[in-house]
This record gives C-alpha cells, sequence and structure tokens, in this order.
C-alpha cells in the first residue's frame, strides 16, 4: 500500500513516498538490465561491438592513432576514452583494448599493440604504461566514411562531446571477429568465422536474400588458433537458429621414433590456455593415469604452437591420445549463441539474419554516404560554374571589382550586374589571379565535367536499388582483396566417437594387496612389501587379514561382504600405500554401509566362464550360482547376491571348478560332511539359498571348502591343528547333520575355527589378529576323525588360515546342469 507524506520546509515542499521494497527492486534492476543490455555486454549486430569496444577505436582515430602513423602509449589513448567517453575504470578499458590485439583471439586484431600484450598461455600483459598501441589496418574498413554523416551520434556521458551510436563497418564484424558476453537475462557466445567466407555469404546475400548457397559458401566456423571443428548437424542449427553445440579437437599427428613414439600437438582449440593444457597433461603422467606418457613438453615458439607428448616405444598411442581428447582441453565444446543487439533489442539471429542485419546497415550508410557527398559536389559544382562563367566575361569583371568600395560592394555589384548567387561572387572576389591563365581554366572546365558526371552516379545510387547493391558488392570485394584469408580450421561431417580402452590406460605391473575383515584395503609396490620385513600389513586394532597375495594393477576384486552383498572393484582404483599403512575403506569404492565386514575376496583376471560361486550363510543356507552373473557387475556398486535372514550372515564363498567337485562343510561345534557341489541347486542373484547342512541349537558354519586329493587340516579356536584324510569326512546327501571330526576333551571344549586342504610338502599360515605364523603341513600329524587335536599354538587363538590372493581360472561345468542336479525338498526350507 502507497503512503504519502507531505513536509515543507520555508518556500519549499518535499514529497517522501513510501512504496514496497519489491516494486523499487523490480523498477531500478529493470533500468540496469536495460543498461547493461543495451550499454555494456552485448554486441551491436551492425558493427559487431560492444559500446566500450567502439569507444576505443573512436577515440583512437579521433586523435589520429591510426596504422600508419607512429604509436602512442596505451595508458594515453585509455585516458582519452575514460575522460571522453567511457565512464567506468581504466582496468576495464585497458582489458578490452588488450583482447582486441590478441591474434590468437581474433582472427584480425583490430588493434596493433607494441609491447606485452598477454600470451596463449594466458600471461598477463604488461601494465598500459609500458605498452604502446594504434589501430590495425582492417580498422579502418569499420571507421571509413565515420566523417560523412553515415551513422547517428550521440552526446557523451557529460554532454560535451559527440560520439557514435554505430560505425560504418564496411564487413560483419560481428561474425569475423568473434564474441562472447552475459548481460541481465542474455548471454552471447559468437565464434570467429572467415573472412573471405563471410564477405562472399554477404555478396551472394545482397544479390538474392533467399538464396540456398549461402551455407554452401559459409563452411563453419574459423578459429585463428585452427583446430579440428566436428559436427556439421551442430554448424546448421547454429546457422539455422543462433544456437548449436560443435566439437574443437586439437590437431595432433602421431610420430613413430626410434627409441620412443611421440604426439605432437601443433593447434590448439580456441581460447585453451596452453599452459593449462600442457599441465594436465602433465599431471595425467604423474599420477599415472594413462600408461606410456614418458614426458610432456611445450616447445612452441616464434615459429608456431608445438606441444612434444613422449610416449613408451610399445604404448597404444591412438588409446593415449583418445584418452587425452576425453580427459583434458585437447577436444572442447562450444556452444553458439547467437544474440546481438537489433533496433536497441536483444534478439536471436542465425547466420543469414546476421548478414541481413549488416547488409542494410550498410546499405544506410551508403545512402547517407551519398546524400553527403551529392549535397558537398553540387555546392562545388555550383561554384565551378561561377568561376568558368567569370572567366569567360573576365574584362567586364575586373573592371567592376576595380571600380567597387569594398569587399563586399564587388559582391553586391557581381550579384546585381551578371547574376552570381552570393556563393559564386564569395569564390569570384577570392580567386587569384594566376588562376586566369589557360591552363587553370581548362582545369576548371575539366573539374565541373568530372562533378556533374559523379553527381550523376550519386544520385543514381540514391534513386535506384540495383546501383545501390552494386556499389555494395563492389566495397565488399575491395575488402576481400585487401585482406584475404586462408582457412586455418578443418570442418569434418561427423563428430567422431571418442572409443578407450580402460585397460590399456592402466599400467600392468605387479603389486601386493591385502583385503581385512574390517573392509580396508591397501595395494602396495613389491619395493614397499619387500622393505616392511613382515607378510601382514597394518591394522586397526581388533582387524584381522582376509585375503593377501600378489596381483596385477589391472585385475579386479570380486568382493563378498556378510551381508550377502557382491561388488567389483578395479585394483587400479586402490590408492597405492606403504605395506604397513592401514589402507583405505571400500566405503570410498563399494558404498559399504557402517560396520559392514568382508567374507570373501576373489581375483578377476580375465574373462572366466564354466566356474560356479557356492555361497554359506552362518545358519548353514547354500546357494551356487554362476561366475557370469558376478562379472557382469558394474565397479562400484554392491548388489544382494544372497538373501539371508535378519540374524544370519555370509559365512563362506568358494569357487567351484567341476560339476564333480566335492564340498565340505564344518560348523563351529565340529560336525561336518561332503557332498558334490552339483546337488546345490543353482540360481541367480538376489535369492534365497537352501539347507546345506542342519545345525544343531547354538551351532553355525564354520568353514567351507572345494577339497581336493590333498589332506584335510582342521583349525580349532584354541590354536589346535589336526590333519586326517579326505575319505575321513562322511560322505553324505545335502543337507545332512554331518559327523564329528574330532574326539571332544572335557578339559579343553574344541570348537572349529577354520578348515583347508594342504599339500604334505606344503606350508600354510596362521592369523590372529596381528601375529601370524607358518607351519609345514608335514609338522601336523595325520589322525583320524575319532582322535583329539594335536599340536597347539596358543598365540594363534581365535585364529584362522590367510587365504593367498590368485586369479581365478576357468572351470569345467556344463551349460546344461539339468542332470545330476538335486532339487530342493520340504527339508531344505528356513
Amino acid at each position: 500500500m502507497k503512503k504519502k507524506a507531505e513536509t515543507a520546509a520555508g518556500n519549499s515542499q518535499g514529497i517522501v513516498r513510501t512504496l514496497p521494497l519489491e516494486e523499487i527492486l523490480s523498477d531500478r534492476f529493470a533500468r540496469y538490465s536495460k543498461y547493461i543490455i543495451q550499454e555494456r555486454a552485448l554486441p551491436d549486430a551492425r558493427d559487431g561491438l560492444k559500446p566500450v569496444q567502439r569507444r576505443i577505436l573512436y577515440a583512437m582515430q579521433e586523435s589520429g592513432n591510426t596504422w600508419d602513423k607512429p604509436y602512442h602509449k596505451s595508458a594515453k589513448t585509455v585516458g582519452n576514452v575514460i575522460g571522453n567517453y567511457h565512464p567506468h575504470g581504466d582496468i576495464s578499458v585497458y582489458d578490452a583494448m588488450v583482447r582486441l590485439s590478441q591474434d590468437w583471439k581474433m582472427n584480425f586484431p583490430l588493434i596493433d599493440m607494441q609491447g606485452n600484450n598477454g600470451s596463449i598461455d594466458d600471461d598477463p600483459a604488461a601494465a598500459m604504461r609500458y605498452t604502446e598501441a594504434r589501430l590495425a589496418p582492417v580498422t579502418g574498413m569499420l571507421l571509413q566514411d565515420i566523417d560523412k554523416d553515415t551513422v547517428e551520434w550521440a552526446p557523451n556521458f557529460s554532454d560535451e562531446k559527440m560520439e557514435p551510436t554505430v560505425l560504418p563497418a564496411r564487413y560483419p564484424n560481428l561474425l569475423t571477429m568473434g564474441i562472447s558476453g552475459i548481460a541481465a537475462g542474455y548471454a552471447t557466445n559468437i565464434p570467429p568465422h572467415n573472412m573471405t567466407e563471410i564477405l562472399d555469404g554477404a555478396i551472394e546475400l545482397a544479390r538474392n536474400p533467399d538464396s540456398k548457397k549461402l551455407y554452401d559458401i559459409v563452411q563453419g566456423p574459423d578459429f585463428p588458433t585452427g583446430g579440428i571443428v566436428m559436427g556439421r548437424d551442430g554448424i546448421r542449427s547454429a546457422f539455422d537458429t543462433g544456437r548449436g553445440r560443435i566439437i574443437i579437437r586439437s590437431k595432433c599427428d602421431i610420430v613413430p621414433g626410434k627409441t620412443v613414439d611421440q604426439i605432437i600437438v601443433t593447434e590448439i582449440p580456441y581460447e585453451v590456455v596452453k599452459s593449462g593444457l600442457v599441465k594436465k597433461i602433465d599431471d595425467i603422467r604423474l599420477n599415472r593415469k594413462a600408461e606410456g606418457i614418458l614426458d610432456v613438453r611445450d616447445e612452441s615458439d616464434r615459429n608456431g604452437l608445438r606441444i612434444a607428448i613422449d610416449l613408451k616405444k610399445d604404448a597404444p598411442a591412438e588409446t593415449i591420445l583418445n584418452y587425452l581428447y576425453k580427459n583434458t582441453d585437447l577436444q572442447v565444446s562450444f556452444s553458439y549463441n547467437m544474440i546481438a543487439i537489433v533496433n536497441r533489442r536483444p534478439v536471436l539471429l542465425g547466420l543469414r539474419q546476421a548478414i541481413l542485419a549488416f547488409l542494410d546497415h550498410r546499405r544506410e550508410v551508403i545512402l547517407r554516404r551519398s546524400a553527403f557527398d551529392l549535397k558537398k559536389k553540387q555546392e562545388r559544382a555550383h561554384i565551378q560554374e561561377g568561376l568558368i562563367k567569370a572567366i569567360s566575361i573576365m574584362d567586364e569583371v575586373i573592371a567592376l571589382i576595380r571600380g567597387a568600395r569594398d569587399k563586399a560592394d564587388a559582391k553586391s555589384r557581381l550579384m546585381e550586374h551578371f547574376a552570381f548567387t552570393a556563393a559564386q561572387a564569395e569564390a569570384i572576389v577570392m580567386m587569384r589571379l594566376y588562376r586566369l591563365s589557360h591552363m587553370d581554366i581548362t582545369q576548371l572546365e575539366q573539374e565541373y565535367a568530372q562533378l556533374e558526371s559523379e553527381i550523376a552516379e550519386l544520385e543514381k545510387i540514391l534513386a535506384q536499388p540495383k546501383e545501390l547493391d552494386r556499389v555494395l558488392t563492389t566495397e565488399l570485394r575491395e575488402v576481400r582483396r585487401k585482406f584475404p584469408m586462408p582457412r586455418k580450421s578443418q570442418i569434418v561431417d561427423e563428430v567422431e566417437s571418442i572409443v578407450i580402452d580402460p585397460m590399456a590406460m592402466i599400467p600392468d605391473e605387479p603389486a601386493m594387496l591385502a583385503v581385512t575383515r574390517q573392509a580396508y584395503v591397501k595395494r602396495s609396490s613389491l619395493r614397499s612389501y619387500n622393505a616392511s620385513g613382515t607378510d601382514l600389513p597394518g591394522l586397526k586394532e581388533g582387524d584381522e587379514v582376509l585375503a593377501a597375495g600378489e596381483l596385477r594393477t589391472r585385475d579386479q576384486l570380486l568382493v563378498f561382504t556378510e551381508r550377502g552383498r557382491a561388488g567389483i572393484v578395479p585394483v587400479w582404483q586402490l590408492e597405492e600405500s606403504r605395506w604397513k599403512d592401514t589402507g583405505m575403506h571400500l566405503s570410498a569404492l563399494l558404498k559399504t554401509e557402517p560396520n559392514e565386514q568382508v567374507a570373501a575376496v576373489f581375483v578377476l583376471r580375465q574373462t572366466v566362464e564354466h566356474l560356479q560361486v557356492v555361497q554359506v550363510s552362518a545358519h548353514g543356507q547354500i546357494k551356487r550360482s554362476d561366475i557370469a552373473d558376478f562379472t557382469a557387475l558394474k565397479p562400484g556398486r554392491l548388489t544382494v547376491s544372497m538373501k539371508l535372514g535378519d540374524l544370519d550372515r555370509l559365512n563362506s564363498v568358494v569357487i567351484s571348478r567341476s560339476p564333480e567337485d566335492r564340498l565340505g562343510l564344518m560348523s563351529v561345534q565340529g560336525l561336518g560332511l561332503q557332498y558334490e557341489v552339483q546337488e546345490i541347486p543353482q540360481s541367480g542373484l538376489k535369492t534365497k539359498g537352501v539347507r546345506g547342512l542342519s545345525l544343531v541349537p547354538d551351532d553355525e558354519i564354520a568353514a567351507v571348502h572345494v577339497l581336493d586329493q590333498e589332506p584335510v587340516v582342521i583349525l580349532a579356536a584354541d590354536g589346535s591343528l589336526k590333519r586326517l584324510k579326505r575319505e575321513e569326512l562322511p560322505v553324505l546327501r545335502r543337507p545332512a547333520k554331518g559327523q564329528r571330526m574330532f574326539k571332544q576333551v572335557k578339559s579343553r571344549g574344541y570348537t572349529i575355527s577354520d578348515m583347508d586342504c594342504l599339500p604334505v610338502h606344503e606350508s600354510v599360515e596362521l592369523v590372529s589378529g596381528s601375529d601370524h605364523s607358518t607351519i609345514r603341513a608335514s609338522e601336523i600329524p595325520l589322525m583320524t576323525a575319532a582322535s583329539t587335536f594335536s599340536r597347539h599354538s596358543a598365540s594363534l587363538e581365535q585364529g584362522r588360515f590367510l587365504e593367498r590372493l590368485q586369479p581365478l581360472e576357468n572351470g569345467t561345468w556344463a551349460a546344461d546342469e539339468k542332470e545330476g542336479t538335486v532339487q530342493p525338498t520340504l527339508f531344505d526350507e528356513g
């Protein structure tokens, strides 16, 4: 609601209005937006310049700072601009001036600057007190005829001087220069185009505004830094609608060498900072994200741009180059947004509309120039006509002038006696006697005839549109002749897709890896591992090593958690650390839940098939799935591999290579059995299992193992060990209860911790927290199931066998497994 309060003081009366804040802000921001759009950020479609650029060029022209004159200090020019035309900061004016001089941003710089005007490495220009500048020759084409009333003028900010609202512009500078800017609610982004093509296109549209040949003449953008422009569809969209997206790729060559191969970069995308590009490539080399890069050097000099990338002799050069295209500014996208001011309003222009706007402007300029010249020439012809007449009666004229009292009287008598006009009489009395010679009389007559011809030509331009367009196209051809431009950027029809073999980017080298129960994983170099002096890595308190071993950086880990979930982790994604460090948590790569522990880990090195994955829960549930279900998982995401009960957990996971494999199961209380893996029904992911072993109350699965012909080693929770033949483990049908595998002693109360198969000549590692021990199978007595445990190691209480990581290999499981597969029974439920 508006309120009005009036106050009076003496003879003056002031009115104070109270207005809503949103109304005030809306009004003020609308004014600000209009100013920003029209006077700051967006170019005029006619001359392609923003106001600050136009003021700089006009101020330099006005002060005589042209291409054929000596350089002026840049500070002098900046002071002239901000003092007369542009009431803003000197830094903004100098920055605009510097950009107009940079040949890596403009095909034809409008200012010729002497001194440090920056570089393609984004180095800042020297201070304005050090550099000197003058207009470039091509800028004369923008300013030509500005003194012939060809454009509208407006008062400057102080109303002391007049400035042009637009330049005459003899060529379509909006398209040839390239420009970008951000206003309130609008942004423009127009790339530079080829001068010759744009002029040819303008000539074609001057003849026929609806010509279909325009897109054949103007191929696309042409950048001062060259490069390869991909995607004619994007160019066509931009030319049709004013908006479109193109891809700009560096020009690169793969050069084979005797000791090293090289990728040589000679052209980079528009407005890419070369130093930043080199640094990015070098960071990839240092971080070893692309295996095979030895060195990156900037070898650019006065002869041109050159970046040399040294590669190992056997490195996949094409793959590395594609990786660099995708992950650096060797390839970038450019989005057209051709917005410019037309009739003081921002308009989205296509190529045709932009050129037609320029042509309309040029026609107006030529008409105004012709009218200006016509008036001047008519005035001059009128004077010449009077002089010729006066010379023909020179004796009478001289006598009349000699008899006059003064100049005014002489002019009056000439007008009265010979019917001269005031202008002619003035010229006659001011004429010098030497012009009465025969030669000068002849020159006057010739000049008059020339003026008559030129006046006829100008009247023809003003009266006939065809003659106007003839002059227009002639001037466009003249600009094309003076400023020819070979194309720098190559146009490619289709956007070339980048195909990268991710494995080719990974260094294939050995590494030591360890995975702990609490989901910590560590990748260390062999050098760090050998220097540690211990087989066990660094651990958090209460954690234990689940699996460890040597593998390669191109391998993948298949990880199972106790919550019945599985995921793939590429080894190269693991941060390299010292063997004694704790390592990184898998939650960074697999998004595990809090306190989610690891149940099993396997190594995938190649495409494996004909393998079966057997999962067993602590409550005795078991399921079998094809390895393909797991290798198809996307890295970085956990997927349910086995549905579990509320209080259940995934205890063990083993790999079966053959349908005849025998699976050994052992409970904590020592009940064990064996049966063929093919007795377990096959099912996919996200399903429950069937009962694999009937457990007594308070009992659970302790260990599961695919048995071979070697004896079975059983580890008790108190560190006791025993070894027995595989045949001692009873062969029963699933889901039998199993038989006890040791003689229970009341004084000790054995419970089972782990089980493994071990040849007599090999050793096994036992771990318990940070303690570990190695024992040979031959040191463990071979016993029967009816006997108790023998060897005891008190330091390995609650211990287990350390799993050694090895890549999985193909198995022999048949594709059709209907025969020999035991289906679930009623006893399998729960």
